[in-house]
């Protein structure tokens, strides 16, 4: 799943770089592609440091952004050489929690190129917290705002011979100078409105799908949210799964009611007591769109095929 070398990472120094300084690429970019009668589309935005603000199909909506969190987007969490804390270093694709809704970014997008059906970005993450501030009473393990992890995304429309499937390869960036014992990759998560309130599994052994609990967390198979009636419906489904060791986990959801958003993820883990390897962890994940019949059906079709 390697793509490393679509990139050519723009000629910036990942040191000592103030955090909110832009790198003077724009994150403004439109993708689409026709699929039954109307268009996917997938808009990036600066104030996001090019990740995925929109995604529209039929007339519905199905990213509720809205901070810097809420997004189609990727992010890390590591354990910084001591017990594993989540959001304690946390290096997220969109910005920061103190970004919140505000119109900038503290991720750098270091480069951008959409043609056709095709989006491509490299971007130096934000650590979720700032220091000194903690989540859920846990203090940030990072010294800095602006992380030293790239993050290489590749987002195609369409996959092999099926039109309402995104092809969503990311490559995350572990530095040589930090040490971790144990990664857990969110290789892309959702976060949609709550008219998709109905959660459904995927069973690959019988092509069906059965009714999910809220959770919250995760489970090994496949996850799919849709809107009551059925007409839309979001799914993820990765070839790459699960992470060895981790079988009973790597597809997530959970509901968020006074927020009024519900979430799915695809997460990989890592791990190794003697020190994880610097260097790049690839995944691809399949992002599949539509009317809930249609994307079981696809996701049918994508396990007969992988």
């Amino acid at each position: 799943m390697e793509f490393r070398n679509l990139y050519i990472v723009a000629a910036v120094s990942l040191c000592g770089v103030s955090p909110g300084q832009t790198s003077g690429v724009s994150g403004d970019a439109v993708i689409r592609a026709p699929y039954a009668n109307s268009e996917i589309v997938i808009t990036t935005t600066s104030r996001l440091a090019g990740a995925i603000d929109s995604l529209t199909w039929a007339g519905q909506e199905f990213i509720d952004s809205h901070d810097h969190g809420r997004q189609l987007q990727s992010a890390s969490n590591l354990d910084a050489g001591a017990r594993m804390i989540s959001e304690t270093f946390n290096p997220t694709e969109a910005g920061s929690r103190f970004d919140g809704a505000g119109p900038v970014s503290t991720s750098r997008l270091l480069r951008l190129i959409a043609e056709g059906h095709t989006l491509q970005t490299t971007t130096q993450m934000a650590f979720w917290l700032r220091p000194r501030e903690k989540s859920a009473g846990n203090p940030a393990k990072n010294t800095t705002e602006l992380s030293n992890h790239l993050l290489k995304k590749r987002v195609t429309i369409g996959y092999r011979d099926m039109p309402n499937v995104l092809q969503y390869d990311v490559t995350f960036g572990l530095p040589a100078n930090e040490h971790h014992r144990y990664a857990q990759f969110e290789a892309v998560t959702g976060y949609l409105p709550d008219t998709f309130s109905r959660f459904y599994s995927f069973n690959p052994a019988t092509g069906t799908v059965n009714a999910l609990s809220d959770g919250p967390g995760e489970q090994s198979k496949p996850v799919i949210l849709s809107t009551q009636s059925g007409s839309h419906a979001m799914g993820i489904y990765s070839p790459d799964q699960p992470s060895p060791g981790y079988e009973h986990a790597g597809y997530g959801r959970w509901r968020f009611i006074p927020q009024k958003v519900v979430k799915w993820n695809c997460v990989f883990r890592i791990r190794n007591d003697d020190g994880l390897e610097p260097g790049d962890y690839s995944y691809r994940s399949l992002v599949i769109i539509g009317e809930l019949d249609a994307v079981v059906a696809t996701m049918v079709k994508l396990h007969k095929a992988d």
